[in-house]
């Protein structure tokens, strides 16, 4: 069963961990993306808030997309983190020592494999030989395996072209890719500046969800300000979902789109922030598994060795 972890259900577990709790950091470093839901706590302000009673700074560190920001949080420049499903994978294959906090509801219309209004293409079988743009390591890449293999082809198939979402927008508007595998607010952008049509997105093949991460380090040594921040993303995720268009706004003054576009990507999120369960783990370790057996990570990854409890804390 799915719950959010509202702020009592957080009081009830900050209270299993005894004095480990009374420990808080001088302040707390969060990467963001513009586009995601920690874009939208940064916004509106209320963590630096109820941190700053605290005695906690707040920073805050902008990233272009997951991957890159999975390793600021491995090197340690940043503490907390919000990614899709694969680029947490693809972390703890590089020896990241992270441990999931939460995740969101799936959204699996969020994001799409799309191509020019006028091309050949019309469904994934089409896909053979054709030059693929995404970003390596984020979670369109696992959306992209899942769709080739339902249409029975493999990796192998396509010509995958490695690139950040700016880039793959250039390259897919000057034709140099032949499809572009994206997530939102790009997918809502390119379908409605450029006119993209999808000929899939995620339903049925992949769940995607978001992820609230954190170092280990981080979240064993103060659990209680890692469970605040998730607290907050619950409490902006619920509000997010009853005002949809506050929120476009909000998204629109943080990355510069227009809140047409953003009320289109908001329309099909559904923000939230839920305790892992070992199904979802389970989900993960498919998703690691995929990209183990096509060559993508070379090693074995056990995603359980990422969970992480209030008892582990306590137990340090």
């Amino acid at each position: 069963m799915r719950f959010l972890l509202r702020s009592s259900a957080v009081a009830v577990l900050l209270s299993l961990s005894g004095a480990a709790l009374a420990e808080k950091p001088d302040q707390v470093t969060i990467g963001y993306q513009k586009a995601n839901v920690l874009a939208l706590v940064k916004s509106r302000g209320t963590l630096d808030e109820s941190f700053k009673k605290q005695g906690i700074a707040v920073r805050w560190v902008e990233f272009p997309a997951g991957p890159q920001m999975l390793e600021g949080l491995n090197v340690g420049s940043i503490d907390l983190a919000a990614t899709g499903d694969a680029p947490p994978v693809f972390a703890q294959a590089a020896r990241a020592d992270l441990v999931y906090l939460a995740h969101s509801p799936a959204s699996p219309k969020s994001e799409a494999i799309v191509v020019a209004q006028d091309s050949p293409i019309h469904s994934v079988a089409d896909l053979k030989g054709k030059r693929v743009g995404l970003n390596k390591g984020s979670d369109v890449n696992y959306l992209l395996v899942a769709a080739l293999e339902k249409a029975g082809l493999s990796y192998k198939d396509i010509k995958p072209v490695y690139l950040p979402p700016a880039d793959a927008r250039a390259a897919f508007q000057r034709g140099a890719i032949d499809v572009w595998v994206i997530w939102d607010p790009f997918l809502s952008e390119v379908e409605t500046r450029a006119g993209a049509r999808q000929i899939s997105d995620a339903t049925g093949l992949v769940p995607h969800y978001s992820f609230y991460l954190a170092s280990r380090k981080f979240a064993d040594t103060y659990p209680d300000t890692a469970l605040s921040v998730v607290s907050e993303l619950a409490a902006v995720s619920q509000w997010a979902n009853q005002n949809r268009d506050e929120a476009a706004g909000l998204l629109s003054k943080s990355t510069g789109l227009d809140p047409a576009i953003w009320r289109k990507a908001v329309s099909r999120t559904e923000y939230g922030a839920q305790r892992m369960t070992p199904e979802i783990f389970a989900q993960q370790q498919a998703l690691a598994d995929t990209f183990t057996r096509i060559g993508l990570i070379p090693v074995k990854v056990d995603v359980r060795s990422a969970t992480w409890t209030q008892d582990q804390a306590a137990g340090k």
